[in-house]
């Protein structure tokens, strides 16, 4: 299941919830101060694998099972 992050419209405390993908936020309620219906923030990651420029290309590869990288 995805984590979501949200932020509350009454007190703008931001939080995260572990939600089934696809639910909305019916259910979810600020934490602090109980306000329901917080508003999603978008996802500010890119989706698995990246694109060039992005942080996933400063993550060093390690050698693979095939390349003999394991001693």
């Amino acid at each position: 299941m995805p984590i979501y992050e949200y932020r509350c419209g009454k007190c703008n405390h931001v939080f995260e919830e572990l939600q089934k993908i696809g639910e909305g936020n019916e259910n979810v309620v600020c934490p602090v101060c109980k306000e329901p219906h917080p508003d999603r923030l978008p996802s500010c990651c890119n989706s698995l694998g990246g694109t060039e420029g992005s942080s996933f290309d400063s993550i060093p590869s390690s050698p693979s099972c095939s390349s003999g990288g394991f001693s």
